[in-house]
């Protein structure tokens, strides 16, 4: 059975729900009645929905098909009602519609065109989960338990149905350059600030020596600094931000060792949770991209792939480069062709 239409009908009913960010609720139970309807048993935790193949087997492996239903807040820059699902000339308007609406609703529609199967080789979960948008504790994360082991997480969000292998990770470090307070006028004082842009420097200039093959080079940028209370007194701490991209060539603890070799501030670490994640290239899922003539990259952007400590897969409908912008749109042509390789993937996959 074709479930195309289910899935753009339910993709409207998502725009028209406000879901921000930890905002989910009516979402998730839009979803959760969604699968109701169709004699699904829908489990729920927080935001989070998911559910089970009707033969789920346990001794079989699981694979997970996983999307988000949060969003971002809309930006100023809207001409149209963000939370109002409109179609023109083929393209879908609406707050979350591109990211991630329409893999959400395509690996819906695919799970729901396998429900019923009773010769699977594996078992399939899908689940609609929240906070993605912020990392938050309370998405992904925080039903892992609950779903069991993975044999492989297809995570869907908008890469114009290309394959990401591998993503990277992220470390948020808290620097705090420290000297003493004194006068200007007297040139008394050690100035924090000019220790702390020595750091500073360092963190622009350093390249770490090994390169990732799928992700590249490892980026740290200096993104936020303060320092100061007026401008007659030497500054005796200045703090700053410094946002690094992590790839798989470098352990979190080891760059934090690096850092701290070669710079002399204070470093707090935010969290290591947002670490880098990816598959094996002799992986099943991934020779079987390279058949279909699906073209595999390395992904520069986040997504729940951090949090799920299996082998994964980031692939779906809808352009990265159209999220968190004003009018987000996708083509209703993309939701259908996300359908149709997400589809003929699993069919390779995991049918006898």
């Amino acid at each position: 059975m074709d479930y195309t239409q289910d899935a753009i009908s339910l993709l409207r009913e998502l725009i028209n729900i406000p879901s921000l960010s930890r905002e989910e609720e009516g979402t998730a139970e839009a979803i959760a009645t969604f699968m109701e309807q169709r004699g699904i048993a829908a489990f729920r935790s927080g935001n989070n929905v998911w559910a089970r193949n009707k033969f789920y087997d346990p001794t079989k492996p699981t694979i997970l098909l996983n999307s988000h239903h949060d969003t971002v807040k809309p930006n100023a820059g809207y001409t149209r009602d963000p939370f109002k699902a409109e179609v023109v000339d083929g393209k879908l308007f609406g707050l979350g519609s591109n990211d991630a609406g329409g893999a959400l609703v395509s690996l819906i529609a695919t799970f729901l065109a396998f429900y019923e199967a009773d010769n699977l080789t594996h078992n399939l979960i899908i689940a609609a989960t929240a906070e993605e948008e912020i990392s938050g504790k309370g998405g992904i994360e925080s039903i892992l338990p609950d779903l069991g082991e993975l044999e492989l997480a297809i995570v869907g969000e908008p890469t114009l149905m290309q394959m990401a292998v591998s993503e990277k990770g992220l470390l948020v470090l808290d620097c705090t350059a420290k000297g003493k307070a004194g006068h200007a006028a007297r040139n008394e004082g050690k100035n924090a600030i000019y220790k702390a842009i020595k750091d500073i420097s360092w963190f622009e200039g350093y390249h770490f020596p090994k390169v990732s093959e799928t992700l590249g080079p490892i980026h740290m940028n200096v993104t936020q600094i303060q320092a100061g209370s007026q401008h007659n007194v030497v500054p005796d701490t200045c703090s700053f931000v410094v946002d690094i991209r992590v790839t798989d060539a470098y352990s979190h603890e080891q760059i934090l060792e690096i850092i701290k070799l070669y710079t002399s501030c204070e470093v707090k670490v935010r969290s290591t949770r947002l670490r880098p994640s990816g598959i094996d290239k002799d992986h099943p899922v991934v020779k079987l991209a390279s058949k279909m003539q699906i073209r595999t990259y390395g992904s520069p952007t986040l997504s729940d792939q951090a949090l799920i400590p299996y082998p994964s897969i980031k692939i779906g409908p809808g352009d990265s480069a159209r999220s968190h912008t004003p009018d987000e749109f996708i083509y209703i042509e993309e939701i259908e062709e996300g359908i149709r390789v997400y589809k003929e993937l699993l069919e390779k996959l995991i049918r006898k």
